[in-house]
């Protein structure tokens, strides 16, 4: 199934070499090595880039090069458990407020707390947090997130060790912000670092537990890793006819497209949609067709995009609400009337909702993205995620929070 996988994306390939879905799955079957002379063939040769993608590109051949230079492994996870349970520690707005929920993460010895945060990509962390645990740059890069300062400068380290719970990784990459803080604190955690385990979010008991996803049938087992920029090196290209390391490790299986895999124990999950590390959560509101709704904890309430509220509500003018991401601040916020969420199987009523342009989301994404599911409505849930599947369980014990 994995070869036939790879053959599937080299023949994509073959025929339309310039669509950029393609291109990613293709690029993700490359050894490190193949991987920069592809990079610098296209940056060298004709292509329809802009700007941006031009300079993302680049940064990210920069970025191999300085891994292949100084022969860095791929991440890979070193501890023997593949199982672990860690606090959700609460991160407050004022004494009585809560805005978030981070985990405690040590990075090269050094302790700290990052927002766990279903919204974000991978780990990044301000400036001087960078600085402490030594993580020096390797390569420059932008990042991007909700407000209208646009893309922010920022950089690319690795990491000797990352320590979450009784999990040790090592030789894993580092997004740093040249600012003071990242969202008004240290930095950010992406729940899709961990997307080669089944993701357990459980915001009532203030716990997150990771543990292996249920086996698919016929797939040799996978090499856990934190999820990251695919990087592998030479001798780790994909290829599961290959033996492990010297320590037995098991093969890495082919990367590539793969039809979902429910098992037994998860036919009750809502089936979502992932694009890259967002979910998209199947939305309805009112009687209209679903929308698509990003899963996003680092949200601190729940957002519409006007053209969605539109078809269900009165929209009108807010200029006394602050919206505000990475990106700054965005410039027009809107207040939508009453609007109802159901989505797995719960159903949610809003007296208002806060409403903002989603364009600049959707674009990035590649799909139309109506709202946000954020931390108001998720903190009262135990979530579980399958990302390799694009499954998500939603959890909600009204015994719990109606007493």
């Amino acid at each position: 199934m994995y070869k036939s996988a790879k053959k599937m994306v080299d023949k994509a390939h073959e025929l339309d070499p310039r669509d950029p879905d393609i291109q990613e799955e293709w690029i993700g079957t490359l050894s490190r090595s193949e991987r920069i002379k592809y990079l610098e063939t296209s940056l060298a040769g004709d292509n329809n880039w802009d700007t941006d993608q031009r300079s993302d590109v680049a940064s990210y051949l920069q970025y191999l090069r300085e891994r292949a230079k100084r022969k860095n492994e791929s991440c890979r996870l070193v501890s023997n458990v593949t199982r672990t349970e860690t606090r959700l520690v609460p991160l407050m707005v004022d004494p009585t407020r809560l805005r978030g929920y981070a985990i405690s993460v040590v990075l090269n010895g050094r302790k700290n707390k990052l927002m766990l945060d279903t919204g974000a990509n991978g780990i990044l962390v301000k400036r001087s947090i960078a600085e402490h645990a030594g993580i020096s740059k390797l390569s420059e890069t932008k990042v991007l997130g909700i407000g209208n300062k646009g893309r922010r400068n920022a950089y690319i380290g690795v990491a000797d060790s990352i320590n979450v719970g009784e999990l040790e990784f090592q030789n894993c990459p580092v997004e740093v912000m040249e600012s003071r803080s990242v969202a008004e604190g240290d930095g950010l955690i992406g729940a899709d670092v961990f997307e080669d385990f089944l993701v357990d979010i459980d915001f009532p008991n203030e716990k997150l537990k990771l543990s292996e996803l249920p086996k698919r049938p016929g797939a040799p087992e996978p090499r856990l890793a934190l999820k990251s920029e695919d990087d592998d090196s030479d001798d780790a290209t994909g290829d599961s006819s290959k033996s492990g390391d010297a320590k037995g490790a098991a093969p890495i299986p082919i990367s590539g497209p793969q039809d979902r895999y429910i098992a037994p124990e998860m036919q009750s999950y809502t089936r979502v949609y992932r694009f890259g590390h967002d979910l998209l959560i199947p939305t309805s509101i009112g009687k209209v067709p679903p929308k698509l709704f990003l899963m996003d904890t680092g949200a601190m309430f729940n957002f519409i995009s006007p053209a969605a509220a539109r078809e269900v509500t009165k929209v009108h003018g807010d200029s006394d609400t602050i919206v505000e991401g990475i990106s700054g601040r965005v410039d027009k916020v809107y207040s939508a009337n009453k609007a109802i969420l159901q989505f797995g199987n719960l159903r949610q009523e809003n007296q208002d909702m806060t409403a903002f342009d989603t364009k600049p989301i959707s674009d990035g994404v590649g799909t139309e993205v109506s709202g946000f599911l954020g931390f108001v409505l998720l903190r009262f849930l135990d979530i579980k995620i399958d990302y390799r599947d694009a499954l998500v369980d939603f959890q909600y014990d009204a015994k719990r929070w109606n007493r």
